[in-house]
Parts: structure tokens; sequence; C-alpha cells
């Protein structure tokens, strides 16, 4: 697979399992056929810009729960930093660890900011069936998202 991957609605998602804040392992492969998941790559805890993103899911949360869909922030921060933030402002989904930014990179969400490779700002949206059906890069509205989601 190449280095950054840019999936298109319709692929298959890249399967994963990584570890939330408190040391939950979340496997995709056992949400896949229970309920849609929706992945919001960030680039940093705390940072002006994905606090504003991660709380506007958090402010329009019921809305997710009437599609059933998981909710996951990602990023590379280690676990105090992802549990700070989410204490910090109260998020209603975990925050996954991503430390070496592979499935970041699997979901075509890094880019190279001068010799570093950073986490490129990315929501997917994958269905029950394991199918992307949303992928955007920046900071799409949650309507948008909610939109993918609620078709059949």
């Amino acid at each position: 697979m190449p280095e950054n991957t840019e999936l298109q609605i319709g692929d298959k998602a890249p399967l994963f399992t990584l570890k939330t804040q408190t040391g939950q392992e979340i496997s995709l492969s056992k949400i896949i056929g229970q309920k849609p998941v929706v992945l919001i790559f960030y680039p940093g805890d705390m940072t002006p810009g994905c606090t504003i993103q991660l709380c506007n899911i958090r402010d329009e949360w019921s809305k997710f729960e009437q599609l059933d869909a998981q909710v996951f922030g990602v990023n590379h921060a280690d676990a105090d930093s992802h549990q700070r933030f989410s204490a910090k402002f109260r998020f209603p989904f975990p925050l996954l660890i991503d430390p070496d930014k592979k499935i970041a990179k699997k979901y075509g969400a890094v880019k190279k900011l001068f010799s570093a490779t950073v986490i490129k700002r990315t929501v997917v949206a994958i269905d029950k069936n394991g199918k992307i059906i949303f992928h955007k890069h920046g900071m799409p509205k949650n309507a948008d998202i909610l939109k993918a989601l609620s078709k059949k």
C-alpha cells in the first residue's frame, strides 16, 4: 500500500486496532457489521482548530447517536495528552492513539511539513459494511457527515 493512500467513496476501509486514552483496545473489525464509524483525524490535542472541530462534534452528539455512529478522534498524541484533552472538553467519544501515524497514512490523513510527517485534518465515515461513505480533508460540516451516515 502506498505511503499515503487517498481513499475513494466505496473503498473498503483499512482495518486497524488502536488504544483509546483509557487503554481500551478498539478494533475496526469488531465494529464493522454492527454500526457505522466516524474517524476524525486531527493534528493536535488542545490546539485551537482541533478543539473547535471536536467540540462541534460534541455539541451535536445527539445527532450522531441517533444514527448509532461510533465516533473516534485520532492522532499521534499519548494517552495522558488525550485524557487531559478529553476531560477538559468533555468529549463523549474516545480518542485513539496512532503513535507512528500508520493508520492516518492508510486513510490518507498525513502530509509533509518541511521534514516532518504530520496529521492532515481529515474526516472519514465508514458504513456498517466497512465501506468508505465520506472522506474529506479539512473541517467538513457536521451536516455533511450526518447526511452521509443517514444514507442507506
